[in-house]
């Protein structure tokens, strides 16, 4: 069985093609970026629209398929921006009704967690999911998703964004902070840990204060504010694999793809007697293989759902 995903919650637009064996066989994509302003909505949805055709056919291409080996589409249904959102579902609708193929809306939360579990044959880890607008600690019971710690504001991407447009690195900002902090040392920030939930918006405000007033470098405040979120992560995940008892530790999202954090993360998991896992690099961020195999996972349970921006993975 073949499945096309289409990913479009955010700033990323992807097709990715996956089998029903959990093979990703092609994974493209194109994302809105912007040099000051973060994410315009309705750049973002303009964007979608005006690429789609041709990372689809890069899709195709990849995968040396054609819609006649296609059995169905999956699409992102939430949680996003709605804009990015009813984008995607008309483009991914418009598909499959002109090739005669199965609608299924999945999770895109959801959809980061199996393809790391099927990307790593995991059997039952705890999961740390960490992108834009989610940093959570999520587990699986009975089938079902549970947070058990989660930020009480801004998810940790959002936080790096917003520093970043502060510092004038354009959107994403991610990796350019990554590179600054390596040149870095470290000065005392707020750290906000609250049982098993953080909370960053005090830290960005502190950050901004401190470039605003030139009294810390960029470097060093890149550098400080990566220790201190990172540490926060840390810290309420092992409180996590403590109190389930699981051996296994799970970072999925786009930030997962800051060689620190996975630094941190596996010496703790060392020092504990757990195992530390990750994606590769092209199923960190977000993407459409991952929508097509939550879309296998789905397939008899989801279909045309429209669109869910508010949608929590423990609500799936």
């Amino acid at each position: 069985m073949m499945i096309i995903g289409v990913e479009c919650t955010a700033h990323t637009f992807g097709v990715g093609i996956a089998t029903s064996e959990g093979k990703v066989l092609a994974n493209a994509r194109d994302s809105y970026t912007s040099l000051t302003g973060g994410m315009i909505l309705n750049e973002v949805a303009e964007h979608h629209v005006r690429v789609a055709e041709e990372v689809l056919k890069k899709a195709f291409s990849e995968a040396k398929l054609s819609w006649d080996k296609v059995d169905f589409v999956a699409y992102s249904a939430g949680p996003g921006m709605d804009p990015a959102l009813w984008a995607g579902y008309k483009i991914a609708k418009r598909w499959a009704f002109d090739n005669g193929k199965k609608l299924i809306g999945v999770n895109h939360c959801a959809a980061h967690l199996s393809i790391g579990v099927v990307w790593n044959m995991l059997n039952d880890p705890c999961y740390l999911y960490v992108s834009g607008v989610n940093t959570q600690i999520i587990v699986k019971e009975k089938g079902k998703y549970i947070v058990i710690g989660e930020t009480q504001n801004i998810g940790l991407g959002n936080l790096l964004d917003k520093f970043g447009r502060v510092l004038g690195l354009g959107f994403p900002a991610g990796h350019k902070i990554e590179e600054l902090a390596k040149k870095g040392r470290y000065i005392v920030l707020p750290y906000s840990v609250k049982g098993m939930d953080v909370s960053f918006s005090g830290i960005l405000t502190k950050v901004e204060q401190l470039y605003s007033q030139g009294k810390v470098s960029k470097e060093d405040l890149c550098f400080s504010l990566q220790e201190t979120c990172f540490a926060m992560c840390t810290e309420v995940v092992e409180r996590a694999l403590a109190h389930t008892g699981k051996k296994e530790l799970l970072l999925v999202g786009g930030v997962g793809a800051n060689k620190r954090f996975c630094q941190m993360l596996e010496i703790m998991c060392r020092e504990r007697g757990a195992v530390f896992y990750k994606v590769p690099m092209e199923l960190a961020g977000d993407q459409g293989a991952m929508i097509a195999w939550e879309g296998f996972l789905r397939g008899d349970e989801s279909g045309d759902i429209q669109v869910k921006p508010h949608w929590r993975v423990d609500e799936v």
